[in-house]
Parts: C-alpha cells; sequence; structure tokens
C-alpha cells in the first residue's frame, strides 16, 4: 500500500520532472494549440471537468481535436480534424497536461482522470484509487492504449465501458497502488515513451 511518504516523493518528482520538460514542451504545446485554433474554428486549448485526488474535481488541458459539424437539417455533430487524429494517435493531444502536474492536479503515473460518474462514484475498497492523483499514464492507461478502436467495435460502446473496461482499470488501479513503489512509477514513464 502506498505511504504517505512515497507520495510525498512521488509529487516532488513530478513537480521537478515537469519544471524540466516544460520549457522543452512549450514550444510544441504553443504550435499545437494555433494549428487546433485554425482548424477546429475554436480556441486549440480544451478544459473538461474531470475527477482528481480524493474526488476533488478540476479542469483537465487538452489540445482541441474536434470541430462542429453541421448538417443539411441543422444537427450538429462532432468529428476529429486531420491535425486532430494525428495527435490523438500519438497522445499528443495531452502534452498540455503538464501543467496539470505543475500545479497539483495530476502526477505522470496514476489512474486516468476519468469524466464524473465514474471514479467519484466508487464505493468501499475500490475509492483506493482516489488515494493518489490522477496521471498522464499508468499500468491502465498502457493496457487500454487503444481503448477508443475497442469501442468503435462495440454494438454499445457506453454499456461496454461501464460493465468490461471500467471495472478492469479499477482493478489494475488498485493492484498498482497496493504494490506501489518508485521505480514502478519509472517503469510506465519508460514504458508509455517507447510505445
Amino acid at each position: 500500500m502506498i505511504t504517505k511518504t512515497q507520495l510525498r516523493v512521488k509529487r516532488f518528482f513530478d513537480l521537478v520532472f515537469s519544471i524540466v520538460l516544460i520549457p522543452v514542451l512549450i514550444i510544441p504545446i504553443v504550435l499545437f494549440v494555433v494549428v487546433a485554433t485554425i482548424e477546429t474554428k475554436q480556441f486549440g486549448l480544451f478544459l473538461q471537468k474531470r475527477v482528481g485526488q480524493h474526488g476533488k474535481l478540476f479542469y483537465i488541458f487538452k489540445i482541441r481535436t474536434l470541430r462542429k459539424e453541421e448538417h443539411a437539417l441543422g444537427h450538429l455533430d462532432m468529428s476529429a480534424t486531420t491535425f486532430g487524429k494525428f495527435l490523438r494517435q500519438y497522445k499528443l493531444d495531452e502534452l498540455p497536461q503538464i501543467f496539470n502536474v505543475l500545479v497539483g492536479h495530476m502526477g505522470f503515473v496514476g489512474p486516468r482522470p476519468d469524466v464524473p460518474g465514474f471514479a467519484d462514484i466508487l464505493e468501499g475498497e475500490d475509492r483506493l484509487i482516489l488515494k493518489v492523483k490522477p496521471g498522464i499514464t499508468g499500468p491502465a492507461t498502457l493496457k487500454y492504449r487503444n481503448e477508443e478502436e475497442i469501442l468503435s467495435q462495440q454494438l454499445d460502446p457506453e454499456t461496454y465501458n461501464r460493465t468490461i473496461i471500467w471495472p478492469d482499470k479499477v482493478k489494475i488501479n488498485k493492484k498498482y497502488i497496493d504494490n506501489y513503489s518508485f521505480s514502478l512509477d519509472l517503469n510506465f514513464i519508460l514504458k508509455s515513451i517507447l510505445n
């Protein structure tokens, strides 16, 4: 089980590593925001409420990848732009989350932060996953790297996500917290870079 000392060391690492990475990532992030703004015709930085540590809500930062498309009958649809598809394929739309790490909403490794209606309604032992900050990467994120593709193949993606994928993610993340070590975090970061 992760200890208070380990949580402090984890936060210290996240803070130092984010400070080191921001000067390297700031130019690509600004360029991606500009291109996304042109392609989507909306500001290229996208904010969305997610569930964080201890169930507290925060706004996650992402590069905007979807644009609104109006059909003949006035029906609005959201579809990924060409550049957006490229960003999503290589997870580059998540680069601005370095700022979520800097301010302490997230860590580099942990359970992925979900929209309200998942982690915040967990009960009993399952609430263990709220003990750590959500992460940019982690064991469940790596296993479900192609989650969008998996869901697109289902007849009822929402039900499949809630009944199959989400419970499995909870199980994986509980195991991560139960067996936590700093070297484990470094291993997940390395796997994420190499994948």
